[in-house]
Order: C-alpha cells, then structure tokens, then sequence
C-alpha cells in the first residue's frame, strides 16, 4: 500500500470502508490493521488526521470488540500500552506479566515475576525500547524486569510496609519511576543506584530511592496511597489519591520536606461543603487519577461510591454555595401576570414569573427545540434524557440562562451523588447570566437546603424578598420559609446547634479521627470540579480506572462493576456508548496512545481489544441498549452502605 492510499484512507476513514467498485465488496477498515501498515510504511500522519483517527465520532460509534487476548489464569488487574503503540503488556492474580501484540493478537512474552500477591500496576519505562517493565503488587514488592532476558531482575524494593497499588513513570525519566502504597508512602526510584531497602521511620533509603511523601503524617496513621500520576508534560507535578474523596496535586521538586506548602486539593463541592476538623472516617476513596496527556492541565479522578470528576488545575476555583451577583434594581419583575414555565411541574408549590421575563430570555430556533425536546422528557420522568437534551443545549449556546435552571429542576428531581450540589452550580450560572432571574434565585434557595445549608438557605430567600418585594407573599416562597424554619428546628433538636458547617455527628459505630491544622485547611480550600460523569458504579473494588480517550480527551471511557465499559462525551458528559465487557467487573480501561483502540480487563481471566470493526453503528452485538436501566441500578448500588462496600472491597482483593 502506497503513503498516499494510507492517507487517504486516513482522511476519510470516518466512512469506515476501504475503496472497493461496489457496496457488496466493501469491508470494514480495521483500525489495528491500519496501525500496523502506518509502523510499517512509516507513513507520518498530520496532527489533524492523527486526531481524526483516535477519536473520530464515526469511530466511537462502531467500536465493537476485535480481539479475545487469553493465557492468564487470574483476574487481570492492570494493562499499559507501550509509548508507540504497539506492543500491551498486563498483570494479573496469577503473579504473571504477560507482554502483547493486539495487532497480529499473540502473546511475545510471559514473565512468571517474583510476586506472591496479586500484581495491581504494570508500566513500561520510557526511552527502553518497550524492553523495561516495572511491577507491583500485593506482597508489597516492586520489581523491574528487562523482557529480552527472560525473568531476569534488574531491580527490587520491599520499602513498603503495605500493599503497593499503583506505579507512575515520566517521558523525561527513563530511570526512575514512582510508587504509591497502602502504607502511605510515595517513593521515588531510581534505577541508576543499587537500592538497599529501610523501614518506614527512615526519611531516605541508604541509596537508590527517597521516600517523597508519607501521607501517614499529613492526615492519620491509617491513610492509604491508592494511586498515582506524573504530569507527561510539567513533571515536576505529582497526582495522589488516597482512601479519602480528595485528590491531591504536589510540587515534587519541594519534597521531601514540607508537604502541605507545595501541594492543591481538588474535590467537588457537595464533600467541601460540610467539611469538620471532627469527620467520620470516609468510605470514599480515589481509585484513579490521570492528567490529561495533551492538555496537561487537566485531571481526571474516579472516585470510589462517587462518579468520575474533571478538574481545570489552572483555573479551579473553591466551591460557591450563598454567593449572588450585583443586582441593580433598574425594572424589577412584577407579579401582574401570573404564568407558569413548562417546566415548573416540582411537587413543592413552585413561584411564578411574568411574561416579560420569559420573553427577555428567548433562545435562537434550534436551541429553542433541544429545550422543548428536554422539557418533554422532564414532564414525563426521564430525567437522564432530559438532563442530557439540556447538557447538549448547553454545550452549543452556553448563554441560555433558562437551560441552566431547566437542568437544576431535572438535576434536583433526580437526586444522584452530587445532583443537588450540581443543580446548585446551575442556578449560580443562570444568575450570573440573568441576576432578576427570579426563578433562579428561588431555586437557589432551594438547593442550599437540601444540602443541609438552611442558615444560607434563609439568607439567600430573604435577599429574593428584598430584591423583588412583590414575591413576599408568593405561596412557593412562603411554603420554602416554612420549610426552612422547621428544618432548622429538627437541626436543632437532633444536635443542640444551628450551625451550618460544625455539625455534631452522633451515630454509632463509626470511626472519627481530628484532622490536622494544615489538613483541615487545605480541604475547606479544595477547589471543585470541571464537569462531572456519572452512570457507572464503582463500589466493589479500588483500582477502577477512568481515562481520556482521544488527543483532547474528547471522550472519557471507564469500567464499572456491572460489567460494562462506559464511554461520555468529555464536553457534555452524555453517555454515548456502554458496552458489555465482563462477566463481572470491569476495572482496566486503556485507550491506545494514537489510534481509536481500548483495552479492557477486569474480574475475567481475558483482555478485550475494542476497535471501530463494526459493519455499522446498528451491527454492534456488545452495546448495552438499555442503558437507562443499568444506570439507574448503579445508582442504586451505590447507595448500599459503606460498610458492606468495603466488606466487599476486602473479600475482592483477598480471594
């Protein structure tokens, strides 16, 4: 095949067919295939084709599973691409690391490792030839081996004195790789040195690796590093999660030392908001977290009995809850006519605007028909869809106050993780779009109180009362004064105090611990998220992935613990393909370097390799059509108390 037909095939691959007289002769452009001729053409492909072929829509929507890679005889826990492409490499229960070619789908090579414990992360180290592969595991070793030389051990650490769960490496660092384990420590390691292991009370092992950070003296004795990544780009930044919802960015070229003056914590505002020096011990935990690879200031975290969360590093800022814009009382709104939206249907008496107002927020044609489309799908209970008609509004005509408070109704109706907190941003949008959007305003107040908030709750109705004094006697706003006067009685009575943030937590049975000065600090300051992707579950097992797939992370693809992957649109967050994947779990999602390729593993003894080889959108036997259905019990599972996740977690990773 010549360099020109390899483009053009590129170019207008979102056809998905080669160039044959007749429809009857046509076959499906196999994407590992075409990889394998780039390699061997040396065929350079423009930067814009290069993100064509990655992430293509045409592309996403005819993955199907191509390849079947079995030889394992454990759960597969962790996969990784080489930098180029072209070679997987994966680990397992059965204490191997196996090393792939998914393009001629055969396994090159079986390390049978020194590991008595599961293997939890597998990396190659750059600049190597895809010869050098480092592991960990649940024995608490890391090991490197060189694959051209059978088993052999080119380095070995036993620092950790607990589980060690994930390995992160940097493109200008082709000797030294990180570690994160149980114990809480990160280490820095270096291959260059001959490593002699010490305990945990040793700042710095004698040679051959520091011990970065140890988040055991930053938070408690019982705080776990469950992952880890390495800025591709500034990689003087480090990523941490931990058995906690926060993720943690570090300056590493400032430690070891003083942890807490290097280091920003990023979390969603519905945890901030309450946050104590007194909490009960958190059941949440990050089980991944990745940079964005080509936008490097963006970062990506699932987190555990949570959803997935994207974080603009560079302009995040803390959560907002009671925070109006300037109002300037110019023509304030009137109640002479009194007309409903379409919308308005909530089962609490909502208040009602004039005609004037609507009008003054009228949207271009197309988008006018996405809202009505969304309210049809509101009135009639489908809130996923209505949520995502809006979404998609959004995402084409950000200025549309009315879809921003259309969203908050459906987002407060449905009442997933994080919907509340989420309809709360929503009517800050549309405020500061609109500061006389009355409805707005109300619903604000609204969802102050249904996130425990009803001293602001109170503040925020009063402040509407103010603004626009003819709403005082509006029945919706005298049935929300009613409800926030006898919620702060209940408040009252169960805890002895009003207080919005300081609650006194009196349940039995649970675990507290007094977070530190410099602790307590850097979580009231957490800075929220970006957007947020919700729909699968992950309450089983601690090592689930989420990933970018594509150059600009166009799409974001993870496990879940129905068995399916998912893939959302990065923008808009709509889910845009689930597919069936495992007979259990699926805990490994990872997007090939450069082409519209996956692999998948999980709780089976297989890996999955994904490609667009569907005939055809329709011709897709591994989607999962009722997607609804799947969502909503994941939902539904991730409510099941945290204890009972946790049992489950312990009895996943020690069986």
């Amino acid at each position: 095949m010549s360099s020109d037909e390899l483009l053009w095939r590129t170019k207008y691959s979102s056809s998905r067919y080669q160039r044959h007289e007749s429809a009857e002769q046509r076959t499906p452009l196999n994407a590992s295939a075409l990889h394998w001729q780039r390699q061997q053409f040396g065929c350079d492909v423009d930067e814009q084709l290069r993100r064509r072929l990655q992430a293509s829509p045409a592309y996403i929507d005819r993955l199907e599973q191509e390849t079947l890679l079995t030889g394992h005889d454990g759960c597969v826990n962790c996969l990784e691409w080489t930098d180029d492409g072209m070679l997987l490499a994966s680990g397992s229960d059965d204490y191997k690391v196996m090393i792939w070619d998914p393009f001629r789908k055969r396994r090159i090579q079986t390390i049978n490792t020194k590991h008595l414990g599961n293997i939890f992360s597998v990396k190659f180290l750059p600049r190597h030839n895809n010869s050098i592969v480092a592991t960990c595991g649940a024995d608490k070793y890391i090991y490197v081996y060189d694959i051209n030389h059978g088993n052999e051990t080119l380095f070995t650490c036993n620092c950790h004195t607990m589980r060690v769960k994930r390995l992160a490496t940097a493109p200008d660092s082709p000797h030294i790789f990180w570690s994160a384990g149980e114990d809480g420590s990160i280490l820095q390691l270096d291959m260059r040195e001959a490593h002699r292991c010490r305990g945990p009370d040793d700042q710095q092992p004698a040679t051959g690796g520091v011990r970065l950070l140890s988040l055991c003296t930053q938070v408690e004795s019982t705080t776990e590093a469950k992952c880890l990544a390495i800025n591709p780009r500034r990689t003087e930044y480090l990523a941490v999660g931990a058995n906690d919802p926060y993720a943690r960015v570090f300056d590493r070229r400032m430690l070891p030392g003083e942890a807490s003056s290097c280091v920003s914590f990023y979390a969603p505002g519905q945890i901030v908001k309450n946050i104590t020096r007194n909490i009960v011990h958190e059941s949440r935990t990050v089980t991944y977290l990745t940079f964005n690879n080509y936008n490097t200031t963006e970062l990506l975290v699932n987190m555990g009995c949570e959803h997935i969360y994207r974080y603009d590093l560079h302009n995040a800022t803390p959560p907002k809850f009671y925070e109006l814009p300037e109002y300037t009382a110019s023509s304030p709104p009137t109640e002479a006519e009194h007309v409903e939206a379409a919308v308005d249907t909530d089962e609490k008496p909502e208040i009602r605007t004039t005609k004037k107002q609507q009008k003054r927020r009228t949207l271009p044609t197309s988008i006018e028909q996405h809202k009505k489309l969304g309210n049809e799908h509101l009135e009639n209970g489908k809130l996923l869809a209505a949520i995502d008609t809006y979404s998609a509004a959004l995402a084409e005509y950000p200025r549309g106050e009315v879809l921003y408070l259309n969203r908050a109704t459906a987002l407060m109706r449905r009442g997933w993780f994080g919907d509340i907190y989420a309809a709360l941003r929503d009517c800050h949008e549309a405020l500061r779009l609109d500061p006389t959007y009355v409805k707005a305003h109300f619903r604000l107040a609204r969802a102050l109180l249904e996130l425990h908030r009803p001293q602001e709750a109170d503040k925020c109705l009063q402040e509407l009362i103010q603004r626009f004094p003819s709403f005082a006697n509006n029945h919706g706003v005298l049935m929300l004064h009613k409800d926030i006067r006898e919620y702060r009685q209940q408040q009252s009575q169960a805890t002895g105090q009003t207080s919005d943030h300081e609650p006194v937590l009196i349940e039995s049975g649970f675990r507290y611990l007094r977070l530190t000065d410099d602790e307590y600090a850097q979580r009231r300051a957490a800075k929220d998220y970006k957007q947020r992707y919700v729909g699968h579950c992950n309450i089983t097992t601690d090592i689930k992935e989420a990933n970018y797939l594509g150059l600009n992370g166009e799409f974001i693809a993870a496990g879940s613990d129905d068995g399916n992957f998912y893939i959302w649109e990065g923008e808009t967050a709509k889910i845009r393909a689930v597919y069936r994947a495992d007979s259990a779990i699926v805990n490994c999602v990872q997007p090939h370097p450069s082409i519209c390729m996956l692999a998948t593993s999980g709780i089976d003894h297989d890996i999955k390799i994904w490609s667009p080889c569907a005939p055809s959108a329709a011709e897709r036997p591994n989607l999962v059509a009722d997607v609804t259905r799947y969502v909503e019990n994941n939902q539904e599972k991730m409510r099941t108390d945290p204890f009972e996740a946790n049992t489950r977690n312990a009895y996943c990773f020690n069986n």
